[in-house]
């Protein structure tokens, strides 16, 4: 093997964990909550299927709107901002719902996965969620990319795991880079 090799791999290495430890940017940070957040839809998508339930839940939706502008100033976020980026959350949700419910009507069928209940495991990682999110808003609202519109695109890109997810993503930061 020519020595030259062996050095040119450790160097990709090297450089590639180096790639991997960089500190994660408050644009990065939020879009891991909003994707963990719009993980859960697939969740709340089979208990719907399974107990026959409509995606729409408008009095669930004005309460969580209405918790997080309470929520908005102890994050030290205006509600309007608060309000508005939780309502793309929630219709991001719920176009995944509808897109995942279509598809096992056309299927006959759910997936067999486990479901999660919606009172003892789903809502308190949704609630949990709705605070870290807040906290991510508001750091990325104070240190937001100068081409924020090109950085969110950029990283919706490299984060896409299937075409419903990524424009689930899209549609929950279809407001985020929009003039505070």
């Amino acid at each position: 093997m020519h020595p030259f090799i062996p050095a040119l791999l450790l160097s990709l290495g090297v450089s590639a964990c180096t790639a991997a430890s960089k500190p994660a940017t408050p644009l990065d940070t939020l879009l891991d909550s909003v994707e963990r957040r719009l993980a859960l839809a697939d969740g709340v998508a089979l208990l719907k299927w399974d107990q026959n339930m409509p995606v729409q839940a408008v009095a669930r939706e004005r309460q969580i709107l209405d918790r997080v502008a309470e929520a908005a100033a102890d994050h030290h976020l205006e509600p309007r901002r608060a309000t508005g980026f939780f309502a793309d959350q929630i219709e991001a949700s719920k176009l995944v719902q509808y897109a995942l419910l279509n598809r096992w009507q056309l299927k006959q069928q759910a997936p067999d996965t486990p479901r999660l209940d919606l009172k003892t495991a789903l809502r308190p990682q949704l609630d949990a969620l709705q605070h870290q999110l807040l906290i991510d808003l508001q750091r990325f609202d104070r240190e937001r990319p100068a081409d924020c519109a090109r950085a969110l695109a950029n990283a919706i890109v490299e984060r896409a795991r299937d075409p419903l997810h990524e424009l689930a993503l899209q549609r929950a930061t279809g407001r985020l880079c929009e003039a505070l």
